[in-house]
């Protein structure tokens, strides 16, 4: 009898705690107090559904406290499509709390869009500085300006899910201050008024299509650099004379090789003429045997040919005397 009492007794504990560590019954209970009401079938529903208990009712006595009526049902559902439901509960909370309208569907979507939703409904409230990188940009004058902006924004809840980020937003002001420095007519004339830039910056509409809304732009710190468009012109006559250096030097090589090639035919016309004297006296030999050319007429040639060397040794004579200097 009494092992069979040891056994019964044992069996209901084991049974009890097999209870309490299924069933979260202090959390019902924590729950019954805030006076939400959860049933024990439901705890035991979503133990079998694989669902924290936990991660909903207490997110569940916090909207319920603030007055807000959202099913349990809607905050399982968010939990099991891999939702952060705290993350929800409290911006849906501080929403209501800043006047804004955001419903828990809107912010269960942008949640489930990877945005931190709790952190828009604050930017909402507290707007953000994002401050630019140093953006170069060229005045019409060839004078390179610096200009680092600081953009004040707030999350437009209405355009958060599928809207652009912060990227976009400091690509969009960058491009617009390349674009207002790119259209003075002086360097002068954007350090003289900087607030030249934030106005044609914000009037461009840059927060179109994003999940922010511009408030201010500010031009934090702007500075001079380098003259561009006088860099730009000695490149441009570096770049010139190099090209006239390559023409004059292909003209140079032209008229080297056309002189190469006049020398080539002069020495081909040396050697005709070398190879057709060689040939005259086999000719006049030949006409001597032949009778066509006589004796007499030899001579009278070889007397031609005497007198007209005598003239060139003269003429060569002459020219040797006029090159001397006068002493």
């Amino acid at each position: 009898m009494d092992f069979m009492f040891i056994f019964v007794v044992l069996s209901v504990l084991l049974l009890v705690l097999l209870f309490f560590s299924f069933v979260p019954v202090g959390l019902w209970i924590s729950a019954i107090s805030a006076g939400v009401r959860v049933s024990i079938l439901s705890l035991i529903g979503m133990r079998l559904r694989r669902v924290s208990p936990h991660r909903i009712v207490r997110p569940l006595i916090r909207v319920t406290k603030a007055n807000l009526p959202v099913p349990i049902n809607q905050l399982e559902s968010h939990y099991l499509t891999g939702g952060n439901v705290d993350s929800v509960v409290n911006a849906i909370i501080a929403a209501q709390r800043a006047n804004l309208e955001l419903p828990f569907e809107r912010a269960a979507a942008i949640d489930l869009a990877g945005r931190d939703v709790f952190e828009a409904v604050r930017m909402s409230v507290t707007p953000k500085v994002i401050e630019t990188p140093m953006i170069s940009a060229m005045a019409i004058n060839g004078i390179e300006v610096k200009a680092v902006a600081r953009v004040t924004v707030r999350t437009n809840i209405m355009r958060l899910v599928g809207g652009a980020g912060e990227a976009t937003i400091i690509a969009r002001v960058g491009e617009g201050i390349v674009t207002t420095i790119g259209s003075a007519p002086t360097h002068r004339e954007v350090l003289e008024n900087p607030d030249l830039i934030s106005k044609k910056v914000l009037e461009k509409g840059l927060d179109a299509g994003t999940a922010y809304e511009i408030l201010s732009i500010d031009i934090a710190d702007i500075d001079v650099g380098r003259n561009i468009g006088a860099q730009l012109m000695i490149d441009q006559a570096e770049a010139d004379k190099r090209i006239a250096q390559a023409k004059a030097e292909e003209r140079r090589a032209l008229a080297v090789a056309q002189e190469q090639e006049m020398r080539a035919r002069v020495e081909e016309m040396r050697a005709k003429v070398v190879e057709s004297e060689s040939e005259v006296p086999k000719a006049l030999s030949e006409a001597l045997r032949s009778g066509n050319f006589g004796y007499m007429d030899y001579i009278g040639l070889q007397n031609k040919m005497a007198d007209t060397k005598m003239r060139e040794k003269i003429g060569n004579m002459q020219v040797d005397i006029s090159a001397k200097p006068v002493e």
